[in-house]
């Protein structure tokens, strides 16, 4: 399935050991199984991609007419969650239209699309936290924490004399969380094809049970030789050895 990325569901944080016996945190994703709704194509559309669905259960009452034409017309089941994610390029002339070589609408999406893959990216929605003042909400170092002082403000916001305004863009208190946040190049840890789970390796946006989507990472990082676990080089004894050898 030449698609490049599956939506799911954030079950919460745990940890796993390595084989060197070192502790890397980790956080469980419900990925998929999802159900691809809707083709779009560059010939009717002006781009390549796959509407997909997060295949759960929905009470037909709350999917609205629309919606059901829609869902009827591809003749897939009702879903919540819909997102469209792009279609990898395949080789021109191997299908019919190129780009979208083996995908139509009714086709499940499953985790074992990460198979071969070691980064992913996690896109979700932060947890809202309400009205937030700047030391919350753009981490400011505040005021005097002694009697007297008001600890959590941000002080003087302009001048009076010149410019005699305040700055747009301005940081100030305000509405903070319900963004839409993207973490990328998560080191995948484990993937459990029966379950379809997949474990990645940090913090994903958003709270237990919140709608995620997993991504193919479009710009992993690169695997440098002696970086990081068994194959890192001590310059201490590579020094020692080294004057070993000029004797």
């Amino acid at each position: 399935m030449p698609v490049s990325g599956i939506l799911g569901k954030k079950i919460g944080m745990t940890q796993v050991f390595d084989d060197n016996g070192e502790v890397h945190p980790i956080t469980v994703l419900q990925a998929g199984p999802c159900v691809v709704t809707q083709l779009k194509t560059a010939t009717k559309d002006g781009y390549d991609a796959a509407q997909i669905g997060l295949v759960e259960f929905v009470k037909a009452s709350k999917v609205t007419k629309p919606q059901a034409g829609h869902f009827a017309k591809q003749n897939v089941a009702p879903v919540k969650f819909e997102k469209e994610v792009a279609i990898e390029a395949t080789k021109p002339g191997s299908g019919e239209e190129a780009g979208t070589d083996g995908v139509k609408a009714g086709d499940r999406v499953l985790v074992d699309i990460f198979s071969d893959d070691k980064y992913v990216d996690v896109t979700g929605t932060s947890k809202g936290r309400g009205f937030a003042g700047v030391v919350r909400r753009h981490h400011f170092g505040g005021g005097p924490k002694s009697h007297g002082h008001m600890f959590q403000v941000q002080g003087s916001i302009g001048a009076s004399s010149f410019p005699s305004r305040v700055f747009p863009g301005q940081r100030m208190p305000g509405h903070m969380g319900v963004d839409r946040v993207t973490v990328r190049n998560l080191r995948i840890r484990g993937i459990d094809l029966d379950e379809n789970l997949i474990m990645v390796e940090g913090a994903v946006p958003g709270p237990r049970d919140g709608y995620v989507l997993i991504t193919k990472s479009k710009a992993p990082p690169r695997e440098r030789r002696g970086f990081a676990g068994g194959g890192t080089v001590d310059p201490l004894k590579a020094s020692k050895k080294a004057a070993g050898k000029r004797k």
